[in-house]
């Protein structure tokens, strides 16, 4: 059930309705568990009892390491929890993935061994409330947070309908609270809320799977193409997979905001970065803070000098490309990041700071350094990724073929989008008109977007992960 699609706001009209009736926060709370439960059906009903697992061992462990005063005791309700989530996770995701690869090395060693593969579907969303789960664990077992004591609560928190399968991811001491507290109607921002899923709407129907059209034809036979136009399909990819996750969230935020629910930003025009540290503040910082607190501190952070950072830095990308998926271009793609990082804190530490550096060089440079990263990342093998890498960097001045129109209409749009939104902190100047002025533009504007919206729907491209 995609958040463009009409029965979406069938469903969310339903839910909304429901909720506002009720008054208490059981019902509630009920209400959204049921339609948390409902939505994620509506994907594969079978994988419910995935996250009823997921939920009876985060609930059942947390409130077991809380009890204890040992720590040795509380260590071991921690691994079990680790175990039993990275266990079903790395069934569904890795285990095709883990045994080809070993098959594929036993070859290399001119051994012989049958890979022995299964017909496994991929649970939609697993990875983003697996860490969601793991998170609250630790941050009970890290005494962050008391472990909670209604189940359903806990329910709700993993189940959370609208960031279930795409995030942003939660931290459960940001969340809990936010279901014991009592929310009323006129505390809502329903004109903000409004603009947000409009823009969210746009940046995915629109922009996004209008786009998708020419990448996909780029990658799919990229030998057709002159370097030029392989140059322009990858930025246009980029494009697409940041219209497409943060429209994503955007429209979650604004579903969530709607039921008076908080949900953190996962976005800060990410394009704009001057270096790649500060592309991973604001690229889907959800899980780069995830990543931060949760692997890379623990694994040391920067407290061992500059080797250890380095390892690190690069551990931590690589398990961030392999959570992403099963394939060894994601892990890659981690690689090249983990690289990168390492090199921008060598410059840092060796010319001390880039306060003199052009910042609208610094920015092109990281963007096309993302760039070249995202080739991995979309390519369905090494061997694609590997053409359209070496036909770009053997440069000409051949056209574009076929880009240059959705081209001049998509980066615009895109300049739009992070001026509008991230400069000018978003809509206060829209929503201050009075009631008839605002849903007079706002309905001409939903006009707009049905308009340029193409046909069918195309899944998000984070519902893979």
């Amino acid at each position: 059930m995609l958040f463009v699609e009409p029965r979406f706001f069938l469903f969310f009209a339903a839910v909304f309705g429901l909720y506002w009736v009720l008054k208490g926060n059981m019902g509630r709370k009920a209400l959204l568990l049921i339609a948390s439960y409902g939505f994620y059906a509506a994907w594969d009903w079978r994988f419910l009892s995935l996250i009823l697992i997921s939920t009876g061992i985060d609930y059942c462990v947390a409130r077991k390491i809380e009890a204890s005063d040992k720590q040795k005791t509380r260590k071991k309700w921690l691994m079990l929890n680790l175990a039993s989530n990275l266990g079903i996770l790395g069934f569904f995701k890795y285990f095709n993935f883990f045994t080809d690869s070993a098959a594929a090395l036993m070859a290399t060693l001119g051994m012989s061994v049958n890979s022995t593969t299964l017909n496994i579907v991929l649970p939609v969303g697993i990875s983003f409330y697996t860490f969601q789960t793991l998170s609250y664990t630790i941050d009970v077992y890290r005494k962050n947070i008391r472990a909670e004591k209604n189940i359903l609560d806990i329910a709700v928190f993993v189940a959370f309908f609208p960031q279930l399968v795409a995030g942003p991811i939660v931290r459960a001491a940001d969340f809990l609270p936010q279901l014991t507290k009592k929310r009323e109607w006129h505390q809502v921002a329903v004109k903000t809320c409004l603009l947000l899923f409009l823009v969210g709407f746009f940046k995915k129907a629109c922009v996004s799977d209008n786009i998708s059209y020419y990448v996909d034809l780029i990658f799919a036979a990229p030998e057709q193409y002159s370097p030029s136009a392989l140059a322009m399909g990858v930025c246009l990819y980029a494009v697409q997979i940041y219209c497409d996750f943060s429209g994503y969230t955007d429209m979650a935020i604004a579903v969530a905001g709607l039921l008076g629910f908080h949900l953190p930003k996962n976005f800060a025009a990410p394009y704009l970065a001057r270096n790649l540290v500060d592309f991973w503040r604001r690229w889907h910082i959800s899980l780069s803070t995830w990543l931060r607190d949760y692997l890379y501190i623990p694994l040391g952070g920067n407290r061992h000098g500059t080797a250890m950072r380095y390892r690190n830095l690069m551990l931590t990308m690589l398990l961030g490309g392999l959570w992403h998926g099963a394939a060894w271009t994601f892990v890659f793609w981690g690689f090249l990041h983990g690289a990168g990082l390492s090199f921008n804190h060598a410059l840092k530490e060796k010319f001390n700071s880039f306060k003199g550096f052009p910042a609208a060089l610094s920015v092109i440079l990281t963007f096309a350094f993302v760039n070249l990263a995202w080739i991995y990342f979309r390519a369905p093998d090494f061997e694609t990724g590997w053409r359209l890498t070496s036909s770009i960097l053997t440069w000409s001045s051949q056209g574009v073929d076929q880009l240059p129109l959705i081209a001049t209409l998509c980066f615009p749009a895109l300049a739009i989008i992070h001026i509008f939104w991230h400069k000018y902190d978003g809509f206060e100047k829209v929503v201050v008109l009075k009631d008839t002025a605002f849903y007079t533009a706002l309905g001409i504007a939903v006009a707009f977007v049905l308009a340029l919206q193409p046909t069918g729907y195309k899944p998000f491209i984070y519902f893979q992960f």
